[in-house]
């Protein structure tokens, strides 16, 4: 090795991981993030927009999500007909009386279905999504939480279109959804998770790797349902009615399309404090260890790929020999994250402060390992 190289292995490693991180941005990220915008609603040509669809709604003691949500849900621009079905589990504030209101109003258009208990040994919301969806009445199939909104009257319209996607059809229609801009360190990292989750899910998938999407913007036909035989593989856990539904129908050789223009993205508000976070990420990273293993390892070695060099870093820095080609490593680290993570932010409309992103990333992954190891010793998790 020349003289002027450094001869630690410690930091070969360093720059091992950041080649690693290279890969999937310029191979994943990137390319996904700069692919040409997928037709928009008003296009000319077939669209295959006359299949009617069922939008599916989940919720516990949700009245005023749902005053918000359903008269959007039922004001979307689609005229080849849908109907929203709404699953009332188990609440005991007035969803039901709400409800009963809009099946007078919406005759036809809303079916409400209502859950008085849930079998023992059956997580309670996987259990009522499988009473919604074999009350819906048409194939093709929708499903957003109730703390959502569609970003727009064109959302139903633009999401179904995935299921006619180019190529074999689909039985799988991944969407983005987002969190509302507000102020505080809260907000911008729970905004910053959610774009670099969607990096990984909607790009594996768009390059033909699918291993997960999320019931906040999700679509899939009766017949992936019963492929992946419900959620019969995994309906003691609590999570993972969206993920391993997804991990069951691919495995069947059901094929996944990406809808993520901004129009078809639904909004949520994200967490208010800490702590609700902490919860919330609690459960949705407990799906993981389900994942099949090709999945496992390429999430893995991401997750690795950017963990490893914080604590390299914390190994070398303390030695004045490594301090230039640390700079030099961890300036090309940090240009090239701002550049693919900023064309991502605004393909998908999470814009954050460039000058934010490497505090942001930093955060993100100690909370993840933080989170990893709550999961080792505390696995308690419920539905609301």
């Amino acid at each position: 090795m020349p003289p002027y190289l450094p001869k630690s292995p410690v930091f070969w490693l360093l720059v091992a991981c950041v080649l690693a991180q290279f890969y999937y941005w310029f191979y994943y990220f990137g390319p996904f993030a700069r692919r040409p915008a997928e037709a928009p609603a008003d296009a000319p040509g077939p669209h295959a927009d006359d299949e009617p669809v069922s939008i599916v709604v989940c919720a516990r003691n949700e009245l005023e999500n749902l005053r918000r949500l359903l008269p959007l849900l039922l004001k979307q621009d689609y005229p080849a007909g849908f109907e929203v079905v709404l699953i009332d589990d188990r609440s005991y504030d007035e969803t039901q009386d709400y409800a009963q209101q809009l099946g007078q109003y919406y005759a036809g258009r809303f079916r409400l279905v209502t859950i008085k208990s849930t079998p023992d040994g059956f997580a309670p919301k996987k259990y009522a999504l499988t009473l919604g969806i074999k009350a819906a009445t048409h194939p093709r199939l929708l499903f957003t939480d109730a703390d959502c909104i569609p970003a727009t009257n064109q959302w139903l319209r633009l999401m179904q279109r995935g299921f006619g996607a180019p190529g074999a059809p689909a039985g799988l229609v991944l969407g983005f959804s987002g969190y509302a801009e507000g102020p505080g360190l809260l907000n911008r990292l729970i905004r910053y998770e959610t774009l670099l989750t969607a990096a990984q899910y909607l790009s594996f998938a768009w390059r033909g790797r699918p291993y997960m999407g999320v019931g906040r913007n999700l679509g899939y036909t009766w017949a992936t349902f019963a492929a992946a035989k419900g959620f019969a593989s995994h309906i003691r856990r609590l999570s993972g009615d969206d993920d391993l539904l997804v991990q069951d129908a691919v495995a069947q050789g059901v094929r996944a399309a990406v809808v993520a223009d901004a129009p078809a993205h639904t909004l949520s508000e994200p967490a208010a404090t800490w702590g609700a976070w902490w919860t919330q990420k609690r459960r949705h990273l407990s799906a993981g260890s389900r994942y099949r293993l090709a999945d496992r390892a390429r999430i893995g070695t991401f997750v690795m790929a950017n963990l490893l060099p914080y604590a390299l870093t914390a190994g070398l820095v303390f030695s004045p020999q490594y301090w230039v080609p640390l700079a030099v490593v961890w300036a090309l680290r940090t240009f090239a994250l701002a550049y693919v993570y900023g064309i991502l932010g605004r393909r998908l409309e999470q814009k954050l402060p460039s000058a934010w992103l490497p505090l942001l990333d930093g955060l993100y992954f100690a909370q993840y390992v933080a989170i990893s190891f709550s999961l080792l010793f505390k696995r308690s998790l419920r539905w609301k």
